[in-house]
């Protein structure tokens, strides 16, 4: 009796094995901006978009260009500078507030084809005091680029084009990052790929093998 159960038991537990290995080969990254509150030394993933975020005077806020699955997987700023640092060289003015803003675009790797990401810099925007993020981003860092779902593309003309595009997606697809919650979603294939089922077919063929030759054995 165990020897006709070895076999099928390597089986199954080659198959569990390689059918639990699907997901990750297959997740798919989207290259667009994220959006940062610093607090203290810590970068947080902000709450709200820059149009709708309204920062107070000596916030620092931090965009970065990377390729991230989703928001827990989003690559935080490389520097997290303190508003004084930025803001120093800029006085204090009536009717207006400073906002400091970290701007880091990213790593060649995140960068699409024939794109080259500038170095990471930060500004001090003065603006209204009921300014948004977006509108203390356009008074120091033009042009910006947004797509029709209002979607930010581009800061200071980077990257030249695209928006939230797929990469590395088994199926070839590209699809703006905002139709999957702005970070990535799901965007899957959901199915397995031709290589597993290839493999999956090579285990079924040596575990029946296996089999016949235990039986021919016995008798």
């Amino acid at each position: 009796m165990r020897t006709r159960l070895a076999a099928p038991a390597v089986l199954l537990l080659t198959l569990v094995t390689l059918l639990a290995g699907t997901g990750s080969a297959e997740a798919a990254g989207y290259r667009y901006w994220s959006f940062w509150d610093l607090t203290g030394d810590a970068w947080t993933y902000a709450t709200q978009g820059p149009a709708s975020a309204h920062p107070g005077d000596g916030s620092v806020e931090g965009f970065r260009f990377a390729v991230s699955a989703d928001s827990q997987d989003a690559t935080k700023p490389r520097s997290a500078p303190s508003f004084e640092a930025v803001c120093a060289a800029t006085p204090t003015k009536d009717g207006t507030k400073r906002v400091a803003l970290v701007i880091d675009f990213g790593t060649p790797q995140d960068a699409a084809q024939g794109e080259t990401p500038p170095a990471p810099r930060t500004a001090c925007a003065q603006v209204a005091p009921d300014a948004t993020t977006a509108d203390a981003l356009a008074a120091v860092a033009k042009p910006l680029r947004y797509n029709s779902a209002a979607l930010l593309c581009a800061i200071n003309g980077y990257p030249r084009a695209g928006c939230g595009e797929q990469v590395g997606d088994p199926a070839g697809t590209s699809e703006p990052a905002a139709q999957h919650g702005g970070a990535g979603g799901d965007g899957g294939s959901g199915g397995p790929s031709a290589g597993l089922l290839a493999g999956v077919a090579a285990v079924l063929a040596l575990g029946a093998a296996a089999i016949w030759q235990s039986r021919r054995r016995r008798h």
